[in-house]
């Protein structure tokens, strides 16, 4: 997408809402039906939003569960960049570089992840998920 116009603001504004209220820590607009470039996250810093993201550095590694709000009670542990550098555009169409650590860059990295087609459960380590009726922690999008 070329150009962040006032209906991309009110997607972010839509995504960050219902983000929220499912408990979610991220969301990519595919995951709610829009084939746009966007993804939300709010890992308790406030929230982030990026239109066109692309990681540009990759750092470090941790390993740790995940969940997804599109396959609800399913984790699994996934192996991610430790710390990651995106590029994108803000909702004003400025190009913005979100550096991201821990929680926030695994969160970043699971939600370009949808922008791309592919899903935590691609990721998993040794295939093993796990099915869970409460959850163990927020789950990104």
């Amino acid at each position: 997408m070329r150009v962040v116009d006032l209906s991309v603001r009110q997607l972010i504004a839509d995504m960050l809402s219902t983000m929220r209220g499912a408990s979610g820590v991220g969301l990519a607009a595919p995951q709610i039906g829009v084939p746009l470039r966007v993804l939300v996250a709010d890992v308790g810093a406030g929230p982030v939003a990026v239109v066109n993201p692309r990681v540009r550095v990759w750092r470090g590694r941790q390993l740790g569960i995940e969940g997804c709000l599109s396959i609800p009670g399913i984790y699994g542990e996934v192996r991610r960049a430790l710390r990651v550098e995106v590029v994108g555009q803000n909702p004003l169409g400025r190009r913005i570089v979100i550096r991201g650590a821990n929680l926030l860059a695994r969160v970043l990295q699971h939600e370009i992840d949808h922008l791309n087609g592919v899903l935590f459960i691609d990721r998993v380590e040794g295939g093993q998920l796990i099915r869970r009726v409460r959850r163990p922690v927020r789950r990104a999008g």
